[in-house]
């Protein structure tokens, strides 16, 4: 081949090869996307990631599938959200747990923060320390007595350990001064079925998978773990008011896809996220959940990668210490 033409036919495969992204971005979404989940069904993150992805698949006018990958503190799904297509087609969503906790509890995770394209954060969410229905405390004061009367007898469930109810605990724990028995679940959902079943004292949950629960009369609240009383839960009493102000954990729900995921994908995908959560639909169901919906700025990729960073540093030193489990 000539210089002259070969130089010609160089141009041209730079020109396809520049302007594949862009395609790919403007036909993007083809088909249906993946939404990994890092907990077992019924949990606040599966509860928000589905009301979240249904009204972000009509926008994209293609269907969001779950898959629930439950297992070692939600950091098994997250590692195969790492290892997957960077192409937009697999994403997860992640929380205060999978995303900054892991990374001190699991020091041989297969990812790292920089192996995440974050997207957008979708819910802002309190916890609650609940118990099971008939036990002697009332009040979170009364369980605090409880705990400190009886060293290690107390037990309180979790979605695993790294997670975001297990920082929730954690938490509790080092506000309260006390020595309970944390019991490690595969999930939020299963946490809560064993506290209806009476199997353990009580719960660190997440609003969003116990304010029916509790609004039910199924378990007793103890306390919200926030500054403010829930919208949906008036009644229940934040920290602060049951005497305990230190007790303060507020989390967060944010999608993520794999590094390397095209810009213009993510902001499509970005761009969605901001259309589902400024209807009245999701917004009513996130407060129904106990769930705050983020603020414009908050919803932007670099807010979630600042948070993550954030987080991380502050828990290394709440979680100094701590093993993982086998769960």
């Amino acid at each position: 081949m000539k210089p002259a033409a070969m130089k010609l036919a160089l141009a041209v495969v730079t020109t396809l090869l520049s302007g594949a992204p862009a395609r790919a971005a403007d036909e993007y979404p083809a088909r249906p996307i993946t939404l990994i989940v890092p907990f077992a069904a019924g949990g606040s993150s599966d509860v928000i990631a589905r009301v979240v992805a249904e009204q972000v698949s009509q926008v994209l006018k293609q269907p969001i599938l779950i898959e629930n990958l439950p297992g070692a503190g939600g950091s098994l799904a997250l590692a195969r959200a790492a290892r997957a297509t960077p192409d937009g087609y697999t994403i997860a969503i992640g929380n205060t747990g999978t995303n900054a906790a892991a990374y001190t509890i699991y020091p041989d995770l297969k990812y790292t923060p920089e192996a995440f394209a974050p997207i957008a954060m979708v819910a802002k969410t309190s916890a609650i320390l609940a118990v099971k229905k008939g036990h002697q405390a009332k009040t979170l004061a009364e369980f605090v007595d409880y705990a400190k009367n009886n060293p290690g007898r107390a037990t309180l469930g979790h979605a695993g350990i790294g997670s975001s109810n297990f920082i929730v605990c954690k938490t509790f724990i080092q506000a309260a001064a006390v020595d309970v028995t944390l019991v490690s679940y595969r999930g939020a959902a299963p946490a809560l079925n064993d506290l209806m079943g009476g199997q353990i004292d009580g719960v660190c949950d997440a609003a969003a998978s116990i304010s029916q629960a509790v609004e039910s009369g199924q378990v007793k609240g103890l306390a919200v773990a926030a500054p403010a009383r829930l919208a949906n839960l008036p009644n229940l009493p934040t920290a602060a008011e049951a005497g305990l102000p230190a007790f303060q954990a507020q989390g967060w729900n944010a999608l993520f896809a794999p590094k390397g995921t095209p810009e213009p994908i993510i902001a499509k995908l970005n761009a969605a996220t901001r259309t589902a959560l400024a209807g009245d639909k999701l917004q009513k169901r996130l407060v129904d959940l106990g769930a705050t919906v983020p603020s414009a700025d908050e919803m932007s990729p670099e807010h979630t990668r600042q948070i993550v960073a954030a987080d991380i540093e502050k828990l290394r030193k709440l979680l100094d210490g701590v093993k993982p489990s086998a769960n």
